[in-house]
Parts: structure tokens; sequence; C-alpha cells
């Protein structure tokens, strides 16, 4: 039996999820919530669902869970309603940009014993988790050295800073995420450098657009994450893990197309452009992964307590670019 799901929210990543799940032989989208009720219905018609409200999503027996697709400040309030309405839950990251709320949501979904999936799409790249597989394998020997780059096409407009979190929670915390992931163990602490170069006025909001961390773990590991939100030639995403025997990579994704060589040297076509590009093998095998969770009612591969880990280090990367120190994580 199919699992059934509904979306709240129609951002352009509710269409990346409402396409995987569509495409999904073990899941059947059946409602959608907007907060414009056209757009709603706009949504519902192109994935054959229905629009619906929101209080009736949660009080529908036939949803098993609900994906959460709203702006970040509504994220920790709808974790909370519908874990109380007994849905698994979906959510984009981050759980909450308040660490003790962050912290107080994912308790209640324990206590009402629904599974609740962050939002961490890049572990679920086929080409990250080749580079996974390869550490597992043995392949690069011990990691000792994890690298990331990571750099948006252009920035967002200033204005968007305001309730983003900042740098280090809405763009950083996917890398962040992903330096866990790769290193196998826990960062300890972090070094974070910051500055505006790209988007003057975001400082009024305590943000920066360019960024260097260091994370270390208690063995010794270390990640290195690199961010800006300009990069003039694509989107730009990265990984390198070096280990005791050699390293594995994953390189930039191009557009499909030849290699060109003449007299005038090599060519090929661009980056994918964005993250609704880059990622969407990913996308779709994130949601595969949240379905047979809760199909084989097992633990989905991120946790609530993977998205507090990560706000915990976004925190410290502010706090040591606060300070000009280290800070514990």
């Amino acid at each position: 039996m199919a699992v059934k799901l509904a979306i709240i929210g129609t951002g352009r990543i509710a269409h990346a999820h409402a396409a995987g799940i569509n495409n999904n032989p073990g899941a059947e989208l059946i409602a959608v919530y907007d907060v414009v009720g056209e757009v709603a219905d706009a949504f519902a018609a192109r994935y054959g669902c229905k629009a619906d409200d929101i209080d009736a999503i949660a009080a529908d027996p036939e949803i098993d869970g609900v994906l959460i697709c709203t702006p970040t400040p509504t994220h920790s309030t709808l974790i909370e309603k519908f874990a109380r309405a007994g849905k698994n839950i979906f959510c984009e990251k981050p759980v909450d940009l308040e660490i003790e709320r962050a912290k107080e949501v994912v308790e209640i979904t324990k206590e009402a014993g629904i599974k609740l999936m962050l939002g961490f799409n890049r572990r679920f790249d086929p080409n990250f988790k080749a580079v996974r597989a390869a550490i597992d394998a043995g392949t690069v020997g011990d990691v000792e050295l994890v690298l990331i780059t990571s750099r948006d096409p252009e920035p967002p407009p200033v204005s968007y800073a305001k309730d983003s979190g900042g740098l280090f929670r809405d763009m950083t915390i996917h890398d962040l995420d992903m330096a866990r992931f790769m290193l196998g163990e826990d960062p300890v602490v972090v070094s974070a450098h910051g500055s505006v170069l790209v988007s003057p006025g975001i400082e009024e909001f305590g943000d920066v657009d360019t960024a260097s961390v260091i994370l270390e773990t208690a063995s010794g590991k270390q990640a290195v994450i690199t961010n800006s939100r300009r990069a003039t030639y694509g989107y730009d995403q990265r990984i390198e893990v070096h280990g005791s025997l050699g390293m594995a990579a994953a390189e930039n994704q191009h557009e499909p197309g030849a290699v060109i060589g003449n007299e005038h040297g090599f060519t090929r076509t661009p980056l994918q452009n964005f993250f609704m590009d880059r990622y969407i093998p990913a996308y779709t095998n994130e949601i595969m992964a949240f379905v047979e969770s809760i199909a084989d009612d097992t633990e989905p591969p991120t946790t609530g307590a993977d998205g507090v880990f990560a706000l915990r280090m976004a925190d410290a990367c502010f706090e040591s670019l606060r300070t000009g120190k280290r800070a514990a994580i």
C-alpha cells in the first residue's frame, strides 16, 4: 500500500518533492496547503492532489506523513503541530533558528512516536554518496582532511538576510552536515571567518556573504569549508576527502554536452545553474528514503538530532566570528 503524503508550502523545493513523490510507486501525494489559496489550487491541479486546509490535513487519518516546505521561521511551529497530530514529518532545514526551540520540538516528535527527517539532501547526492562509499570501503584509508567548496551563482536579495538566520544557518549548514557525514566523527571546535564582499547592506542583519570555516574533531581530523554567495561561472559544488591511503573527490556537474578542443584550447558546457538543477537526483533519493522509513517503520537516515547538531555547529560559527577565536561546538 502506498505511503500517503501531504505537502505544506508550494515554493520551488515543494515542486521538486511533489515530482519525486509522483515518480515513486510507493508513495501518493494526497493534499497540499499554502497560505495563498489560488497558488495551492494551481499546485494541486499540476500534481493531481487536493488543496486542503492545514487543520484538515493534520486531522486526516489517511495521511501518513507531511513535507514541510515553508519559510524557516514557520518550521518548528509546524513540526509541533503535525507531531501532535501523529503525522510523520519531513522538514527542510533548519528545525528552527533558536537551538533551544529546535531541541524542544525534536523532543516533542520523540514523545509523539513519529518520524522526523531533516532535508539534508546533499547526503543523498549520487556523487557525494560515492565519496562516502569510498571511505566506507577503506579506499582512502583513515580520513584526515575534508575540503568542501560551496558557492552560489548569485546572491539572494538583501532583504532575504532578515529572516534567513544568516549564512552559517542558511547556507553553510548543508556543508557543516556534509563535513560531519564525511569525517565520520563529530567536530568539537570551529574557527570561522566571514566578510561582506557581495551584498552590501546584509551586515545590518549581522550576516556575511563570504566565509571560511575550519572544523576539528577530538582525534584531530579537519574539515575546511569555503562559501560565497557569488560565483560568476555557475553553482560551484565540490568535495575532496584526503586519507592515509589516498583521496576521493566529487567534482562539479556540468550541463549536458561535449568537451570541445581546437587551436584555441578546450571548452565545455557551463556548470549546472543552481540547486534546483544540481540536486534533483538528491531530492528524489531523500524523499524515497523518507517514504521507505515510513513503510518499513525504520529511523530515517537524517534525523531531528542531526538537525540540532548542524544548528549547534552553525551557532558556533557565529560565535567564532563574533569573538575572533575558536568556538566549542
